[in-house]
């Protein structure tokens, strides 16, 4: 997750075949203040949905294929979900992180910690 400014500011290490939406309500917990989030496909589900509405944003994430009933989704406002990637291509530069040296997940977590106190924060 990260700010308009392209800050991260949680991160969430999870298995390669869990599923972005059952993760998200986790993460999603540590939202801050906002008025519009911004998700990809992946986390275009109902219940991500409530959670960010209690919150009191908007959720501008597109409507997978498959659903019958379309959400709102603003294509112009969907614009500015690039801060997650400028963000990943940041740490990226990294070389522990691009690559993931680390064999345990703990490791990795914290060197993608650093990367971001590193690149953002200092």
């Amino acid at each position: 997750m990260t700010d308009a400014l392209c800050r991260p500011i949680a991160f969430m290490l999870t298995g390669g075949q869990v599923a972005d939406c059952t993760a998200g309500a986790a993460l999603l917990e540590r939202l801050p203040a906002c008025e519009v989030l911004h998700g990809d496909k992946g986390y275009d589900a109902n219940a991500i949905r409530r959670q960010i509405e209690e919150r009191g944003a908007l959720a501008n994430i597109p409507p997978k294929a498959n659903r019958k009933w379309k959400c709102c989704f603003s294509p112009f406002l969907y614009r500015n979900r690039n801060a997650i990637e400028r963000m990943f291509c940041r740490l990226k530069d990294f070389r522990r992180v691009a690559t993931r040296y680390d064999r345990s997940a703990a490791n990795f977590l914290a060197a993608v910690c650093i990367a971001a106190i590193v690149s953002y924060w200092l």
